[in-house]
């Protein structure tokens, strides 16, 4: 082979692993950073990791806010109308955070099936639903209206 033939393909061999390293890397590190949003139903239902950065999401359950006294730890329920999720803050919640309404908790499951939430979101305004959330209420709606139908 002539040397400026194998020079080249010397090139073009190092260009196409350098290339392939450069996707599997990015591929990688969009996995590492999705957040998953998952409805109560689902994490009862055990379709969520534990070990994962995920989102859980629904409407705060009422009477469920207890408050720390001597920190800012917060325990909530959130419920898609089949099932409820506990999540655990330890923060200064949403000006809108409240009961009976969305609420969209970023955070890793504990081994008790907890949310341990790094980040809490409320809605916006008063026509606002996340919507994961709307989704998840309406399927809720209509699981239940079947199953009174039956």
């Amino acid at each position: 082979m002539h040397p400026i033939r194998k020079q080249r393909l010397q090139l073009v061999i190092l260009l196409v692993v350098a290339a392939s390293a450069i996707v599997g890397l990015m591929a990688y590190m969009l996995g590492q950073n999705a957040n998953y949003f998952y409805t109560p139903s689902q994490i009862a239902a055990g379709e969520a990791p534990s070990a994962v950065h995920i989102r859980a999401g629904g409407m705060v359950v009422e009477g469920s806010i207890q408050r720390s006294s001597d920190s800012l730890d917060v325990l909530f329920d959130v419920s898609d109308g089949m099932a409820t999720l506990t999540i655990h803050y330890a923060g200064i919640l949403p000006d809108l955070f409240d009961e009976g309404e969305a609420a969209i908790a970023a955070g890793k499951l504990d081994e008790n099936n907890i949310l341990r939430a790094t980040e809490v979101l409320a809605k916006h305004d008063e026509k606002y639903t996340p919507p994961e959330v709307a989704d998840a209420m309406n399927k809720a709606y209509e699981l239940k209206q079947q199953e009174n139908a039956q």
